[in-house]
């Protein structure tokens, strides 16, 4: 018996680009801030792509605060979420076109985020990455890094608690 052949690279990575993508796409607050993701392999690397708008003081000029805190937790909850649903991409059981239907992504809810400013962030692009400590099936830790031109001068890093999506409970 003959063992199915595997698909061609391209077409996994295609379908988890469209997933990633379609993932980002779904929440409007991540568009506002303009924060995208670089995906390689199963790793995302959050990025904030500077704008004006999100400058908090402009004297020094600095991004804001809540710019920071929102970029961290978002970069922890897309983390989780693709972390959650990439064994499923993977096997092709849902695709970019069902991503967004509410039987297949719900987000994490976040319990607490503590965020520490280490630095004032420049008017530049900033660069994030969560590190997942503990993801059961109803609780998760997660710790997130940010810096801009160099990774090991952080400016911002974050830990947060998130209550995970219980799968759907079965119609009768």
């Amino acid at each position: 018996m003959a063992r199915p052949r595997p698909e061609p690279m391209q077409v996994v990575k295609q379908r988890r680009d469209a997933a990633l993508t379609a993932l980002i796409e779904g929440v409007p607050y991540i568009r506002f801030l303009n924060i995208t993701f670089d995906r390689r392999g199963d790793e995302l690397t959050g990025v904030l792509n500077f704008d004006e708008k999100l400058i908090g003081n402009p004297f020094l000029p600095a991004i804001h605060g809540g710019v920071t805190a929102a970029f961290l937790e978002v970069t922890a909850v897309i983390t989780l979420s693709w972390e959650h649903m990439f064994p499923r991409i993977e096997s092709g059981e849902i695709g970019a076109e069902e991503i967004l239907t509410d039987e297949n992504i719900r987000f994490p809810k976040t319990i607490d985020f503590t965020v520490d400013y280490l630095r004032s962030g420049l008017p530049r692009d900033a660069y994030a990455r969560a590190f997942i400590n503990r993801a059961g099936r109803r609780y998760a830790s997660v710790r997130v890094e940010a810096w801009q031109d160099n990774h090991a001068k952080l400016f911002a890093q974050g830990t947060g608690h998130f209550l995970m999506p219980q799968p759907p409970t079965p119609k009768a």
